[in-house]
């Protein structure tokens, strides 16, 4: 099966989202700054957002791990 790439690219997104929001309470716990937190997961974003767009159409390319579904006929 083969995916589309704005598949890709929302889950991309609601990945980043989720990710975004661990990292900012992870480094308010640690740096004790919202500031600093906001400036860590807003760099984060963009960057992690931009990688795994390419990571997922890469594995998009890769059979491995997948199993073409056979058609069964019954008469």
């Amino acid at each position: 099966m083969h995916e589309k790439p704005y598949r890709s690219v929302v889950k991309t997104i609601s990945w980043r989202a989720l990710g975004t929001l661990d990292t900012v309470v992870i480094s308010y716990l640690i740096t004790g700054s919202f500031a600093m937190a906001a400036s860590i997961g807003s760099i984060e974003l963009i960057t992690k957002m931009v990688l795994f767009y390419f990571h997922e159409r890469a594995w998009n390319r890769i059979s491995f791990g997948r199993v073409k579904k056979d058609i069964d006929y019954h008469i």
